[in-house]
């Protein structure tokens, strides 16, 4: 008897130690989530800001070794000569790059031996609502990439663009003609928006109605004050989600029922604070995208207006690593792969990776299937 009493005692215990880990989780986790993030710890220098947009530069890292997805990387002390600058796309925050520290793009970048930039565009209010392609493209990256120039003491750079910030940099390339871009790695980028999967077919639809109200209107969307299109992070984040809404529900079921796993709850938080953190879109850049890269589909033609200008991608030259998505649902490997057809580069290559348009630049399965490649890639044409 007395044995039956020990076992149901220890089992009440055991039951009490595992509900506390449960609630003590799940307060963390609504109430003090930001001391369960892991993003952002990789330091950094601002060289410049106008208050809005910033460079950032990573100086050498101060261990031997990082961990990379389980394995030990030897911190290279020898800087490659041509420095990488990282241009983001718009409506994220700069956490992505440096999401956990065993899953961190410029710390493993760092570590392999590249000087590395990044621009971050910052948080645009409704004052910024006036800023389009031509904004980003033609006026901030030229600065920018100026300033990475004077600091690093090259002319010659490696660009590294994701999502929209992958459109930066091939714009930038085929408007400017700069010769000193020698390498260009692009990332869920849609060329022919219109093969992109279930939102293509959508696009399609809309430009059929779009070409209609045009000839018996002459209305544009473009006569629209942009005020009007300015999109806030809540609403960034909301959209963001929707292109993988079963994912996103999953998630936070997977949350509940691991909710006694306090490094998935951390992780999941991490995770969080980049998603549940988007900023706002400028209301020119809405109406430049979605009018000339999702409804007139011009960069299929291999052509885009930027402003008065337009941006060939034939003039583009630079050595190009293009990476889709397998299951990108933004930027399907159809609609990516047409960047072969159109730049003028001599080295030039296209691969799918495993991941939507998040999991190719910062997924569990990056580092390995990607980021590796990536700097191997990039260390042969870098010196």
């Amino acid at each position: 008897m007395p044995n039956l009493f020990k076992s149901m005692a220890d089992k009440a215990s055991g039951l009490t130690r595992q509900t506390a880990l449960y609630a003590g989780n799940a307060f963390d986790r609504v109430f003090r989530a930001a001391s369960l993030v892991q993003a952002g710890q990789t330091p950094f220098e601002t060289l410049y800001t106008d208050g809005l947009v910033s460079l950032r530069y990573y100086p050498p890292l101060a261990e031997d070794f990082i961990e990379l997805d389980g394995e030990t990387i030897a911190v290279e002390r020898t800087a490659h000569k041509t420095p990488i600058v990282i241009v983001p796309p718009l409506a994220v925050n700069m956490l992505i790059y440096d999401l956990f520290p065993q899953r961190s793009l410029v710390r493993f970048l760092r570590a392999k031996g590249f000087e590395v930039y990044l621009i971050d565009w910052g948080i645009p209010t409704r004052q910024h609502s006036h800023y389009n392609l031509h904004t980003y493209v033609a006026e901030f990256l030229p600065a920018y990439l100026n300033r990475v120039r004077e600091h690093s003491g090259e002319q010659e750079l490696s660009l590294h663009g994701w999502s929209m910030g992958g459109m930066f940099t091939l714009f930038y390339s085929a408007l400017s003609k700069d010769q000193h871009i020698r390498n260009a790695v692009v990332l869920g980028l849609p060329i022919d928006s219109h093969a992109s999967g279930l939102m293509g077919l959508m696009y399609q639809r809309v430009a059929d109605v779009a070409d209609f109200v045009r000839k018996r209107t002459g209305f544009r969307i473009h006569d629209v004050k942009p005020h009007w299109f300015h999109t806030p992070g809540w609403a960034n984040t909301i959209g963001f989600k929707l292109t993988n809404p079963i994912g996103s529900v999953m998630g936070y079921w997977e949350l509940i029922v691991r909710l006694g796993d306090r490094e998935f709850v951390s992780n999941h938080a991490t995770t969080s604070a980049f998603l549940d953190r988007m900023v706002a879109y400028p209301g020119g850049v809405i109406q430049d995208t979605v009018v000339r890269i999702w409804i007139d589909n011009q960069l299929s033609q291999g052509e885009i207006q930027i402003g008065e200008d337009v941006a060939r991608l034939e003039n583009v030259n630079a050595n190009l690593l293009a990476i889709a998505g397998q299951e990108d649902t933004l930027a399907t490997p159809g609609a990516a792969k047409r960047v072969m057809d159109h730049v003028s580069s001599a080295d030039k290559t296209f691969r799918v990776a495993p991941g939507g348009h998040m999991g190719i630049l910062a997924g569990s399965k990056a580092p390995r299937e990607s980021w590796l490649e990536l700097a191997e890639w990039l260390a042969e044409r870098s010196d």
